[in-house]
């Protein structure tokens, strides 16, 4: 079993970037694709980010495409989340995830076996 720890939210003002920051530890973080997901209030989780295992391929929400950047340091074990030009329908709690099958990348929520406990992230107008 993985264990997540996610840090690096707080609150901004429209137009302003945040980097959100998670560290795995419990497993080999390098044999795994990691995700990034968010859950505003009432709504359901939903798809922000992945990596695959080393790097080389990413997939984005069409919501956050251009201003999002998932990237990850396998020597640190950890996966970063870059968002530039931040709205506030981005204000969510935004959780880390890690793969559920090795070499395998997903986008949905059964890809992932593990979740870390959420960072918020409140945009203001």
């Amino acid at each position: 079993q993985v264990q997540l720890v996610e840090s690096g939210g707080g609150s901004v003002q429209a137009g302003g970037s945040l980097r959100l920051s998670c560290v795995a530890s419990g497993r080999t973080f390098s044999r795994y694709a990691m995700g990034w997901f968010r859950q505003a209030p009432g709504k359901e989780r939903e798809f922000v980010a992945a990596i695959n295992w080393s790097g080389s391929s990413t997939n984005y929400a069409d919501s956050v495409k251009g201003r999002f950047t998932i990237s990850r340091d396998n020597a640190k074990s950890t996966v970063y989340l870059q968002m530039n030009s931040l709205k506030p329908e981005d204000t969510a709690a935004y959780y880390c995830a890690a793969g559920k099958v090795p070499g395998v990348t997903g986008i949905v929520k059964a890809d992932f076996a593990s979740w870390g406990q959420g960072t918020q992230v409140t945009v203001s107008s």
